[in-house]
């Protein structure tokens, strides 16, 4: 069973302490365009709290939405939380997440984030078993949130005996 109708993801919400720090990462970093930019939600009912599962006196101050290539969009959020807010969770911390983009040539990016003095976290590691012939690596943005960057040009050991590849990077529109 699925949800009826279900297409796939259309986008990808995160906070950000900075919209403007946030902004430089996303666009002159990752290559995100901003399409547009939603302004101030708050409410002096119960909505935050019922719609949002925040606090009700919260405030969303600013919402920017990014596209970034081919892919998901993403909704930043900007709150000035009544409650305080807590920090970014570590990948082990319930909620912990990370965002995973796909790129042609793994060493190519990695150089890239390094010289615009992205935290890089390691070298590059060569997926075993199931996801062979994949590599890939974490990333921090400047407000602490985890990305990785993955790369199988030849696909990944599973594919090969797939009955139906979802994407592959050699076909694209399959």
């Amino acid at each position: 069973m699925a949800i009826p109708g279900l297409r796939g993801t259309d986008h990808i919400g995160f906070t950000v302490p900075d919209l403007d720090e946030a902004h430089r990462f996303l666009v002159g970093v990752l290559g995100c365009e901003q399409i547009y930019t939603l302004g101030s939600k708050q409410s002096d009912d119960d909505w935050m709290e019922t719609h949002l599962g925040v606090h009700p006196r919260t405030e969303i101050t600013e919402i920017r939405f990014y596209r970034l290539g081919h892919g998901t969009n993403f909704e930043v959020f900007l709150y000035e939380s009544a409650d305080g807010q807590q920090p970014e969770p570590r990948n082990s911390d319930i909620g912990g997440h990370h965002l995973a983009f796909y790129v042609d040539d793994l060493d190519a990016a990695v150089a890239y984030l390094r010289t615009e003095g992205v935290e890089v976290m390691g070298d590059p590691t060569a997926s075993k078993q199931s996801a062979e012939g994949q590599r890939w690596i974490y990333f921090r943005s400047p407000w602490g949130m985890q990305f990785e960057l993955v790369s199988f040009p030849g696909g990944k050991a599973y594919e090969a005996e797939a009955d139906r590849l979802l994407w592959h990077p050699a076909h694209p529109h399959r």
